[in-house]
């Protein structure tokens, strides 16, 4: 599968639009370790290989476990997420996922129980940039960059 178009040549403005989000949210309030629970659970759901790269090397630089990063899609069984973290996930797909019945009353009680509204909606905004983003990435292709250091045949 090869690399399509490169929509930040092409429509520079545009991209930098879908990243305006994202700009946003890094000078908010929004916990690292949240914003990246939500971009490498988002990338998964929807098969985005270089958001999956990415994400999961800046999780590493934050401070994330190797070992949550292992299980992270089988997060209800890992035991290794928090109640917060729990919600967190629970929201990521639900909204990710959002043709199947949305963000459910149950979940968005529970983000109540751990979060102000306010934050929450910093977690709503951060749950929508990441899928905007992933859908460039696999709608365009982009291809996981490979480090030599790293690459074994």
């Amino acid at each position: 599968m090869s690399q399509r178009l490169n929509m930040k040549k092409l429509i520079p403005e545009g991209y930098k639009a879908i990243l305006a989000m994202d700009t946003f949210l890094s000078a908010s309030p929004l916990k690292k370790s949240h914003k990246d629970l939500i971009d490498i659970r988002t990338a998964q759901i929807n098969g985005c290989a270089y958001c999956m790269d990415m994400h999961n090397r800046t999780a590493l630089q934050h401070g994330e476990s190797l070992q949550r990063l292992f299980v992270l899609s089988g997060w209800r069984e890992a035991g290794l997420f928090s109640d917060e973290e729990k919600v967190i996930l629970a929201m990521t797909e639900e909204i990710t996922l959002i043709h199947q019945h949305g963000l459910s009353e149950e979940t968005y009680q529970l983000a109540l129980h751990h979060f102000d509204e306010t934050y929450i909606a910093y977690l709503i905004t951060a749950i929508l940039s990441i899928n905007a983003l992933t859908r460039v990435g696999v709608s365009t292709h982009m291809r996981v960059p490979v480090v030599a250091a790293e690459h074994k045949q």
